[in-house]
């Protein structure tokens, strides 16, 4: 049994079958029942359990051995925590989700403060657009900041997809994801109107 399983106290003994479904024959025991702890933390911490449950399944799809699965169960739980209190505690399910992603693809969470306090609507669109910039090249601090400062001027989300299209077709044509966020951000002040 690995040293992680047994630093949790979790013995052969002591572990039951898991109570997720979904985990039930898909899972070591020891490793389900690890994830089972993460699972009760996650509910008491009152963020979505669904996405732990998804990353548990595809570390075991992936081969991943159960100290690995637990592990990455556990950092996205606390990325997830860490949304929840950078967007703050009426946060839907699906804001906490992609406010994890953004975190993880290095968003920093006073971004996370910044693009609630400048929006009331939905943040997932905002959040995912940002993960996404991320992910095509964008360093994290200025996707944000690009579309912190296209929330701030009242770009909805729709307008924000557009964006995120047209940084898309600028890169297929060979501009660097740096120089597409930036013609593609042209006439926008940098400044935005001051809230009501």
């Amino acid at each position: 049994m690995s040293t992680l399983l047994l630093a949790l106290g979790l013995t052969s003994a002591s572990i039951a079958q898991a109570q997720e479904p979904r985990l039930q024959g898909k899972l070591d025991p020891a490793v389900a029942h690890a994830v089972e702890a993460q699972l009760d933390s996650a509910r008491a911490d009152r963020v979505p359990a669904d996405p732990l449950i998804r990353k548990a399944l595809e570390g075991r799809t992936k081969g991943a051995d159960g100290d690995r699965i637990v592990a990455a169960v556990r950092a996205l739980r606390f990325a997830l925590v860490s949304a929840r209190a950078a967007l703050g505690a009426a946060a839907a399910d699906a804001e906490i989700v992609s406010g994890s992603n953004a975190l993880r693809a290095g968003i920093s969470s006073q971004h996370l403060v910044s693009l609630r306090r400048n929006r009331d609507g939905a943040l997932s669109v905002p959040l995912d657009i940002m993960t996404d910039l991320v992910a095509r090249g964008v360093k994290p601090t200025d996707a944000a900041v690009a579309v912190e400062r296209l929330v701030r001027h009242g770009r909805n989300d729709a307008d924000l997809v557009r964006l995120r299209e047209q940084i898309d077709q600028d890169i297929r044509t060979g501009l660097a994801p740096q120089a597409a966020l930036d013609r593609r951000l042209a006439g926008v002040p940098a400044a935005g109107p001051p809230r009501p």
